[in-house]
């Protein structure tokens, strides 16, 4: 299911972050304090129902209580065909796990995470290893800063 205030996901428990590329999938997990986001894995992208099965494995496996998906919005806000890819596949995978869901803004966050890399002086091959799983942790964090930020 969906929400539209993340601020609803539940307060406590791992949270998982995904990057929905067309090719693959990042993942990310929280920690259960839901203060750091951690790069969990790539998922190379098949069919649905494999790509599914993958999450929800993950999931079960890392009791994961709330999700958290990069939204690809436009540079100006405005929602273009990936955005409509991103909420049809949150539709489907609502089918297959009760777990909450909300979106959020990911506008610049494999380019932040590509830059960052660059400045450390990763390989190219290195970075493409990794990009998709290190962009999902940086939506996550994003939306878990955000969160704290609430609060104080």
């Amino acid at each position: 299911m969906s929400v539209d205030n993340p601020a609803e996901l539940p307060g406590k428990g791992r949270l998982m972050g995904l990057d929905l590329g067309t090719k693959t999938i990042g993942v990310a997990i929280s920690d259960g304090l839901q203060y750091t986001a951690t790069p969990h894995s790539t998922i190379k992208r098949k069919k649905f129902t494999q790509d599914a099965e993958q999450l929800l494995a993950i999931i079960s496996d890392n009791d994961v209580v709330g999700i958290v998906i990069g939204l690809p919005l436009n540079m100006d806000g405005s929602e273009g065909p990936r955005v409509q890819s991103t909420r049809a596949f949150q539709r489907n995978f609502a089918q297959k796990t009760d777990l909450l869901m909300a979106f959020w803004d990911e506008r610049l966050s494999t380019s932040a995470v590509t830059r960052t890399m660059i400045e450390a002086d990763i390989s190219r091959a290195k970075q493409a290893a990794v990009v998709d799983k290190l962009a999902a942790s940086y939506i996550l964090q994003g939306y878990l800063d955000s969160k704290r930020q609430q609060f104080f």
